[in-house]
């Protein structure tokens, strides 16, 4: 059952969610609310239970001004989780450097402890960065295995960043970049079959660069496939997981990737700027450490990053983020998402004109999905058709480019996204089809 071993973990990560030795100020009404049990029986009923899942939407705010259907850029905090981050600021600037100085060292590390032990890693396996974007940067650029003449490899799905420190590597390392389109419709064997194929056709490849969730289209990739994959051919894999955890629910053991760049302020709901790099025990020794670092000894993973000045009070707001996010449940997050995926997509397909872009093959498919219209095929036409949706329908959306066959609008609800919220962006869709 969902919370048959829940409780111990939740009441562990509560009883550190205040971790530093000051006292903030005294909690908002917001900070002591607490969830419903968290409800029995089938994925479908733990989905769809009204009064579990209206708990869970009281506890954000939200703006008014429009349906906001955009949850993929960063995910906004709890009203618990606000607090405490407000309470957090205000402590750490009372404090000032006695704090930073005495305290924080400390406290970090028991922030680290606490999410190495949610992630399911140990703590000198991970280090924390300012977003998934720089902890990939990082691994990428850090990766000292290469040799001129050897090959790397992404996808047209790959974030733009991260395709860019692929770019680099032709640079940086003297290697061949080597980019593949994964195919549309994008089926399990038509992507197993992409990596395989791109694999076969580059026998230099040294590294791969995979992205579990895309963000582009919000396909979900089968990691441990792929991942296993490149093994039995000496690739190593370098992986974005910047939308998958908090997401879906599984461990880091579970991917079979030795490198990976997670976020903490998408769907764990952390405050902005944090994420963290996960290098597997027995890998460090294959990652430079960040501008030849001297600050940890060169067996520290926090070697490999080197950010400056941490924004304090988010990394002491972490814990309450995670405590959150085990009450509510990992697995139930997961079976609320993709529910609210389907409940629009189900829909969207019996509209003429519009092209569903991520499957309904079990495991292809978390939360996101992108569509795209018939007749629109431009960065114009979607950037104006995003406006469209906002500005004469109320729901806030995104457009994304860089998909081989064309641009799309990605559509990323959050657990406080109601089924009325998802009905308004159908009956835009059926009356923008029918214009």
């Amino acid at each position: 059952m969902l919370h048959a071993n829940r409780r111990g973990f939740v009441m562990g990560l509560m009883a550190t969610a205040s971790i530093t030795a000051v006292k903030a100020q005294t909690p908002t009404p917001a900070a002591t609310r607490s969830l419903p049990p968290l409800p029995a029986g089938e994925p479908q009923a733990i989905a769809t239970d009204r009064a579990y899942w209206a708990a869970v939407r009281s506890l954000y705010t939200v703006t008014p001004k429009t349906v906001n259907l955009e949850n993929g850029y960063w995910g906004i905090m709890a009203d618990p989780v606000r607090s405490e981050y407000q309470a957090k600021t205000d402590m750490v600037n009372r404090e000032n450097s006695y704090y930073a100085r005495s305290q924080f060292d400390g406290d970090a590390g028991e922030a680290r402890k606490l999410l190495a032990a949610a992630v399911g890693a140990a703590p000198g396996e991970i280090a924390f960065t300012r977003g998934a974007t720089e902890a990939l940067q990082l691994l990428i650029g850090g990766y000292n295995k290469l040799s001129p003449g050897d090959s790397v490899l992404f996808s047209d799905l790959d974030y733009d960043s991260m395709q860019y420190a692929m770019n680099w590597l032709k640079d940086r390392r003297g290697v061949n970049v080597v980019k593949f389109n994964i195919p549309e419709p994008a089926t399990r064997d038509a992507v197993l079959q992409a990596y395989r194929e791109a694999l076969a056709n580059n026998p230099k490849t040294k590294l791969l660069l995979l992205t579990h969730v895309s963000h582009r289209t919000g396909l979900v990739m089968p990691v441990a496939e792929i991942a296993a994959m490149a093994r039995a051919r000496g690739v190593d894999v370098v992986l974005d997981a910047a939308h998958s955890w908090g997401q879906i629910d599984f461990k880091v053991a579970d991917l079979g990737v030795d490198f990976v760049g997670f976020n903490l302020h998408k769907w764990i709901g952390a405050p902005v700027g944090l994420g963290f790099m996960y290098i597997a025990k027995g890998r460090l020794a294959d990652i430079d450490r960040a501008m030849a670092d001297e600050d940890w000894p060169a067996d520290d993973i926090r070697s490999r990053v080197h950010s400056g000045t941490s924004n304090f009070a988010a990394l002491l707001t972490l814990p309450r983020a995670l405590a959150l996010h085990a009450e509510i449940g990992p697995k139930a997050k997961e079976l609320r998402l993709r529910y609210l995926r389907d409940y629009w997509v189900s829909r969207a397909r019996e509209l003429k004109g519009v092209d569903i872009l991520t499957p309904d093959q079990p495991g292809m498919a978390a939360g996101i999905t992108s569509f795209r219209l018939a007749g629109r095929t431009t960065p114009d036409d979607y950037k104006a058709l995003v406006a469209q949706l906002r500005d004469s329908y109320g729901v806030l959306t995104v457009r994304r480019t860089g998909v081989a066959r064309g641009p799309c609008i990605r559509v990323s609800p959050a657990l406080y996204t109601a089924e009325a919220d998802l009905d308004r962006l159908v009956s835009a869709l059926k009356a923008l089809g029918t214009a």
